[in-house]
């Protein structure tokens, strides 16, 4: 009977420890984020280390003319949706610190949507709406079970009915998971 439970509890021990090991994304996260511009964010995993994501709320824009020396900023209503590839959960792990809740870096793509002219601000759109899309590089950290902190970096292509340009591309986040 001891060796019974010794090999059962053994068994469980290595069957834990395994999973531990192959630790990945959520299957879902959902978030609210709080600081500067407030929005929601709902991330899928759709792989070991792979999410897609979509974002309802606000964003900051800014706009420096060169020629007439003036600066403009608005905040918008804004809708992104985004491919996230978590690489260091593995590495992480061995130095044993936090991966739950996608606690990682990640490389990916954003796209955003903005439909009109903005909530707050002096920017004056010519067109109905703006759009920026391109590649990034970030991270989120998730404390105490439920803040969350995320920054993302990146350059894409952004345009208007009109109008297309390089322009930066940065998230900083503040938040809570809330499931």
């Amino acid at each position: 009977m001891k060796k019974t439970i010794t090999a059962i509890f053994l068994l469980s021990t290595i069957m834990v420890s395994a999973q531990n090991d192959t630790n990945g994304v959520e299957r879902h996260q959902f978030k609210a984020n709080l600081l500067l511009t407030p929005n929601l964010d709902y991330e899928i995993g759709v792989s070991k280390n792979s999410t897609i994501g979509f974002n309802l709320g606000t964003g900051f824009a800014w706009v420096e003319e060169a020629f007439v020396d003036e600066t403009e900023f608005g905040v918008f209503l804004v809708f992104s949706s985004y491919y996230r590839y978590y690489y260091n959960f593995k590495r992480r792990q061995e130095k044993g610190k936090n991966t739950a809740r996608n606690s990682a870096n990640y490389v990916g793509v954003l796209a955003s949507y903005l439909p009109g002219d903005p909530i707050i601000g002096d920017i004056e759109l010519e067109d109905d709406y703006a759009f920026a899309a391109g590649p990034v590089w970030g991270f989120q950290r998730t404390y105490w079970k439920r803040l969350n902190f995320g920054l993302e970096l990146g350059v894409g292509f952004g345009a208007t009915e009109n109008f297309g340009t390089i322009v930066p591309i940065g998230n900083l986040n503040l938040g809570w998971i809330i499931n």
